[in-house]
């Protein structure tokens, strides 16, 4: 008999990223919403909810299952996650937060857990090691992979397998590794015991392989299309294995036999009863039990549902091919046998393309979604000059003419969206909400409800940078700042009026102008999800996992991160955390370490953490440890060589150096303090203006802004003042594009020559200062007809003798 769906066990409220089922009765669950749940059988045909497990508000990555003992008569749940320690709760009917057991030594991720026999536990890490405990104790410390141990075998109490994402598998005799295992081409992420013959593997390669203990490979199992991440073995040998292509497979003599298609992106984990049942755990939080026992089948009405829930998903077409819609047969083509198991057909029921797959085991053709976007469909448009399936109104503010995002559904969408953020000169940061618009609009990703990407490796979204409302203070005209004002992708509000500039009843009550500028506003939790998704991305590759964070590291950032979250919501609440020197370490340390494509995330941190806590690079030297880490961080030596244009990653972490730098720039700042102050204006001083991006410029104008209203308070040497001036100069004479760069500057010149002034060191009239300033100003007058502008020039006119 076929396998279909006996019960639907619904409570997690995120990913299901592991299930156990020892018994026939009894399914372990584990989920990202931090919690595990025992459910038992009730009936033949469904379970029910018997305990929730929750230790912490970490995600729950592992479990397992420890026979009955005399203390816990129903046996206990082995849990691990990312909190690092093992939780081992006894089973009963109650809720429970007090494990009975915690077992610690992990100084990472848990990302694998499995019980032997005899009941030893192996638990497997992104520490790069498995560790085997007995009698909750630590027995064996399996040290010996270069990267993150995703799956973890316990044969007996002394032999161990471990699988990792250096693309090997290794088996150990107590601490000793006797024999390591080639062949997977990326991470092992599943192993499974097979029977007389010795064991499966599965990986991100999208093949599963069966060894021989002796190293030897019996067979290849091909047939996925995307990650395998999870492999379970049948009663009577079958192989069972679940991955990214929203599949479980069941593989029969080498053969695929049956593929139970979910409504989800990603079907994390799978495992087996004793009576043959399969159990299942996937990305939309449903567990789900398939049995080949009609007895224990759902009822016809719950497996109708499963079954269109399933059809009505929407498949991008560059999934199942290119093909041309005027071509596809008709429904007529479904009474044709499919050749194999898993064998994908296409047909056109008037204007809507179906993908139907052939179930061998049934012997029909099963419909699997939609095709959105056939390729060929007649429904192509110009822009340009060039053809494309999707041509985008996209509304930047009110009142301004749409930009166009052109998409051809077989583009990349990451790779449309930089086109797009290029061509108009808007941040990268809006990457992934520009991506996510594509796929949303073109139903490239609308399973099991959700159209949020949950990243293969570690299930974690996508990073939505900050997009609403102007930084604090800013002195903007209409435009609105594309990464700290309103969305230019999606923004629809009137932009807010001028904060610096006061409507003048006469044109020279300008100067001085003292209210400082900041770049403030951001999503907190979104960047938090990104710097995390960027860590697991490079503690998983093999090549860049030493640098990814450490244990201490991660702490000093989750607490800056708490500590972000509760001052920049509204109404602050009362918080103890602080942020201070041994957190700006990390984020120097981290900043120094990652890849110049994956910095962006700390940069940010970073422009936060100065803008609410000023003093955290305070320590003697922190200060220029830190400007100089930020400048590097950029590759701002590269930048300002002007030998190629500016890369992507570039223009954003040049952006957010000037930014932070604008935010460090703040009332109170000891301008005076050390050697920092000098060393940033020496770096500026080394680029060639304009700088490329407005975004940019903005942003540079708001550093000397900001330093200019420290002079009025607080004098500097006059080598900084120099340096100021002299970068001021360059700015205005460069800047023939926008007002707002050069109004911005022009207030900044003004308020340096005032504080001159009152301190009694005005320019002499015929200095070589006085005459560079009127013929700057005199440009800048000629080349931006702005009544701002013209008012700010006349007052600095005044000013100078």
């Amino acid at each position: 008999m076929p396998y279909k769906l006996s019960a639907t066990l619904s409570s997690h409220s995120s990913d299901v990223r592991a299930v156990a089922s020892p018994t026939d009765n009894l399914v372990l669950s584990a989920s990202r919403d931090s919690t595990a749940i025992s459910w038992l059988r009730e009936s033949p045909s469904s379970f029910s909810l018997t305990s929730i497990l929750q230790a912490g508000s970490r995600y729950v990555n592992a479990v397992g299952y420890l026979p009955p003992t005399v203390g816990a008569p129903q046996g206990y749940a082995v849990t691990g996650g990312q909190d690092m320690v093992i939780n081992v709760f006894a089973l009963d009917t109650s809720n429970k937060e007090d494990p009975e057991y915690s077992l610690v030594g992990h100084t990472d991720n848990v990302c694998a857990i499995h019980v032997g026999p005899s009941g030893a536990i192996i638990s497997g890490s992104w520490d790069k090691t498995a560790k085997v405990w007995k009698d909750f104790k630590l027995q064996y410390d399996l040290k010996g992979h270069q990267q993150s141990v995703w799956a973890v075998l316990a044969l007996d109490d002394s032999q161990f397998l471990t699988a990792s994402a250096d693309r090997t598998i290794k088996f150990w005799i107590q601490h000793k590794v006797m024999q390591t295992y080639e062949g997977h081409r990326d991470a092992v992420r599943g192993l499974a015991v097979v029977p007389d013959i010795g064991f499966a593997s599965c990986s991100n390669d999208s093949e599963i392989r069966v060894w021989t203990m002796g190293g030897d490979v019996v067979y290849t199992l091909s047939g996925h299309t995307s990650f395998v991440y999870s492999l379970s073995i049948l009663p009577n040998g079958d192989v069972v294995s679940a991955g990214e292509d929203r599949s479980v497979r069941v593989w029969r003599g080498g053969e695929c036999a049956q593929i139970i298609v979910h409504p989800a992106i990603s079907v994390w984990t799978v495992s087996t009863m004793p009576n043959g049942d399969i159990v299942s755990g996937c990305s939309d939080g449903v567990v789900r039990v398939f049995s080949d026992s009609e007895e224990r089948w759902a009822s016809e009405v719950d497996r109708k549902a499963f079954e269109e829930q399933v059809s009505s998903q929407a498949l991008p077409s560059q999934q199942v091919g290119d093909v041309k819609k005027a071509d596809l047969p008709g429904p007529e083509a479904l009474a044709t046998p499919g050749k194999k198991a898993g064998e994908v057909k296409m047909i056109r029921t008037g204007d809507i393309v179906e993908a139907h797959q052939w179930d061998s085991t049934s012997f029909t053709w099963q419909k699997i979604g939609e095709v959105v976007d056939a390729v060929g469909s007649g429904r192509k448009q110009l822009y340009n000059g060039k053809e494309y399936d999707y041509v985008f109104d996209v509304d930047i503010r009110e009142g301004a003419p749409p930009l166009k995002l052109p998409y051809n559904v077989s583009e990349n969408p990451y790779v449309a969206a930089q086109r797009f953020l290029q061509q108009n000169d808007i941040s990268m940061n809006y990457l992934d909400e520009v991506a996510g618009f594509i796929e949303k609009n073109t139903s490239g990703v609308s399973l099991g409800g959700d159209s949020t990407y949950v990243d293969p490796y570690t299930g974690a979204s996508r990073y939505h940078p900050a997009s609403s409302q102007s930084s604090s203070g800013v002195p903007e005209s209409a435009y609105l700042d594309p990464y700290t004002g309103s969305s230019r992708y999606s923004g629809t509000s009137p932009a807010p009026p001028p904060p610096v500039t006061p409507t003048p009843q006469t044109p020279l009550n300008i100067l001085p102008f003292s209210t400082f500028v900041s770049f403030k506003q951001a999503n907190v939790p979104a960047i938090q999800a990104k710097l995390y998704q960027f860590d697991d991305a490079l503690r998983d590759d093999i090549s860049t996992t030493s640098c990814a964070m450490y244990p201490e590291e991660l702490m000093m950032i989750d607490e800056a991160f708490t500590f972000l979250s509760k001052v920049t919501s509204q109404p602050t609440p009362p918080t103890s955390v602080t942020v201070g020197a041994a957190h700006m370490e990390a984020i120097i340390s981290i900043s120094d370490r990652w890849p110049a494509v994956q910095r962006f995330p700390v940069m940010d941190l970073s422009r936060l953490v100065v803008a609410y806590c000023a003093n955290a690079p305070a320590t003697p030297g922190g200060r220029e440890r830190f400007f100089d880490s930020l400048f590097k961080a950029s590759d701002w030596s590269s930048v300002v060589s002007r030998r190629k244009p500016m890369s992507k990653a570039q223009e954003t972490n040049v952006l957010l150096l000037l930014r932070t730098v604008a935010n460090y720039f703040q009332e109170g700042t000891p301008v005076n303090e050390g050697q920092w102050v000098n060393q940033v204006f020496e770096a500026l001083a080394q680029a060639l203006y304009p700088l490329p991006s407005r975004p940019q410029r903005v942003a540079l104008a708001s550093v000397l802004f900001n330093f200019s209203c420290i002079h009025l308070k607080t004098p500097v040497s006059l080598a900084v003042s120099d340096r100021c001036v002299s970068l001021i100069y360059q700015m205005l004479r460069s800047e023939k594009e926008d007002p707002e760069v050069a109004y911005r500057a022009c207030v900044a010149l003004g308020n340096m020559l005032y504080a001159a002034r009152t301190r009694n060191t005005p320019l002499e009239p015929q200095s070589q200062q006085v005459t560079e300033i009127k013929e700057v100003i005199a440009s800048v007058k000629s080349s931006l007809k702005d009544e701002r502008i013209s008012n700010i020039c006349k007052e600095i006119i005044t000013l100078t003798p």
